[in-house]
């Protein structure tokens, strides 16, 4: 029996739900009930009525999808499949820029750990990070993980941001050079570029977008190529649901932790039941607050 014969009959036999984000690798993506960006996952998870969530992505992923529903089994099949970025912010230096600027709200990225969540007023995405931020009173805003993004957010309000120096590894690789070289290549390609990427690539890019404002964006464009300035496996959903289209990725925008999550060990985490998720409730009571207020919030893109 094929791999993913065995884990659509464990899905069933468990009463799970499969969620993969988009980076995922392709074979995973396929035997998935859903995949989607940050905020779409969530929202998945919360509206989940399976017993069992089996979460395909990287770490901060499944601990949010644990957060939403502390009464369920959360499965993060490859434990080893962990976020620099989120690693980038220790709770205790949070707390530290927290007590030297007292009047800031705290916008924690989803890419985030559940300590840095709960230490934050509300959680965003890259859909929706503007819209978190202007729906803020206060006009100082601690932001983190991603200091891009951060930049890219103060260019849309008024308010004051600290970003946290943090950043994502996979749209780092994403220089201005790449982005131009496929330019020449491809002159009638559109460039869509992740807000996650360097100040210079999104100064160039004609649309700026998460990877669902992606596919919103070239659903809605009579453009036939696209030029993605995100993790290159976002190419396979984007071709399967635009089969008439043709993308190009940009050279070496690989998430190696993304890929550590296999069909093996999906189908080993639904035969064992492991490894689970696990938080203090503690820490998902407050954790869950800052991510309840961004989903209120909704989209943005």
């Amino acid at each position: 029996m094929q791999p993913q014969e065995r884990i659509l009959e464990l899905k069933k036999e468990r009463n799970a739900v499969i969620l993969a984000h988009n980076y995922q690798l392709p074979e995973v993506q396929d035997i998935a009930d859903f995949v989607g960006d940050s905020l779409g996952l969530a929202v998945q998870a919360s509206q989940s009525e399976a017993d069992v969530i089996v979460f395909c992505g990287v770490d901060f992923m499944a601990e949010s999808a644990k957060i939403l529903n502390p009464e369920k089994i959360v499965l993060h099949p490859e434990t080893k499949s962990c976020c620099p970025m989120a690693a980038m912010c220790e709770p205790s230096s949070l707390r530290m820029l927290k007590n030297d600027f007292p009047r800031a709200s705290v916008v924690a990225y989803v890419n985030t750990t559940a300590e840095c969540k709960a230490e934050s007023d509300i959680c965003c995405t890259s859909s929706n990070a503007i819209k978190v931020v202007n729906s803020l009173e206060s006009d100082l805003i601690i932001f983190l993980p991603d200091e891009n993004l951060a930049n890219y957010v103060q260019r849309f309000t008024n308010k004051s941001i600290i970003p946290w120096p943090g950043y994502c590894p996979t749209h780092e690789a994403i220089t201005l050079e790449k982005i131009e070289n496929l330019k020449d290549k491809h002159p009638l390609a559109l460039v869509i570029v992740h807000p996650e990427c360097r100040p210079e690539v999104i100064d160039i890019a004609d649309a700026v977008r998460s990877t669902e404002g992606m596919l919103n964006f070239i659903r809605e464009s009579d453009a036939e190529e696209f030029i993605i300035g995100t993790e290159k496996d976002m190419l396979y959903r984007l071709s399967k649901e635009f089969p008439d289209k043709t993308f190009y990725d940009v050279p070496g925008a690989v998430c190696p932790t993304m890929k550590l999550i296999t069909l093996d060990n999906v189908l080993a985490a639904l035969e064992s039941l492991s490894p689970k998720v696990t938080l203090s409730p503690e820490l998902m009571d407050k954790a869950r607050t800052p991510l309840d207020r961004m989903m209120a919030i909704g989209r943005g893109d």
